[in-house]
């Protein structure tokens, strides 16, 4: 079974993904931390936004897995606090629009998943990935509150004024990206977390994948 949720920056798909991970035993993918890592490989390589094709290059070259914790693995070494670095989100917005990195990570994702019970989550995981998944959420808050909240987890030094800035620069290159631009596919159910706790949305989530296996007599 294919669960994918696509939504903005901060808007709690991450957490909701994770936990149905952790109780259900679905692989868990992370399509954002796989454009993280790639980013991050890019800047250990001195690139920058300017050297388009060097980026692709690099995208191309470097090997992406899941250990059975949920961390990424690039070419083997887990990356965890790196993937939030201040240096990386100043550009993995801009680094994601790519699209030929695009397709690169989406290839990536669609091998990771391949065969597995798996909840994926990222921008067009609904809408390009997976357009044939069994179960599509869009998971949304309201910008103030999905800043509040990266500024309540964030391990860098950004303020909240920052966070805010940053998040609706995002949201502008998510929403005008050439390939994969952030939408609600048509058949996915609409959640606006603004105002709930992550165990309300996890049980309305969880309710529509108990609704589904009932049905195929699992």
């Amino acid at each position: 079974m294919i669960v994918a949720m696509d939504g903005p920056a901060g808007c709690g798909k991450s957490t909701i993904a994770k936990l149905l991970s952790e109780r259900m035993g679905f692989l868990y993918v992370n399509s954002g931390n796989i454009y993280r890592a790639l980013t991050w490989a890019a800047l250990q390589k001195g690139l920058g936004l300017n050297d388009e094709a060097a980026l692709i290059s690099a995208a191309s070259e470097v090997s992406v897995d899941y250990d059975k914790g949920g961390s990424i693995l690039l070419d083997g070494t887990r990356l965890s606090t790196e993937l939030r670095s201040a240096e990386v989100e100043a550009i993995v917005a801009q680094v994601s629009a790519i699209p030929e990195i695009r397709r690169i990570v989406n290839e990536i994702v669609r091998r990771l998943a391949r065969g597995k019970d798996v909840v994926v989550e990222g921008r067009d995981m609904t809408t390009v990935v997976f357009p044939q998944a069994e179960l599509k959420f869009f998971i949304d808050a309201s910008t103030e509150e999905r800043a509040r909240r990266r500024f309540a987890q964030a391990s860098s030094l950004m303020s909240y004024e920052e966070i805010l800035a940053n998040i609706k620069m995002r949201d502008a290159i998510d929403r005008n990206k050439k390939i994969g631009a952030l939408k609600i596919a048509p058949d996915a159910l609409y959640l606006d977390t603004s105002d709930l706790t992550i165990e309300a949305v996890y049980e309305k989530v969880y309710s529509k994948i108990l609704h589904l296996r009932e049905a195929h007599g699992e």
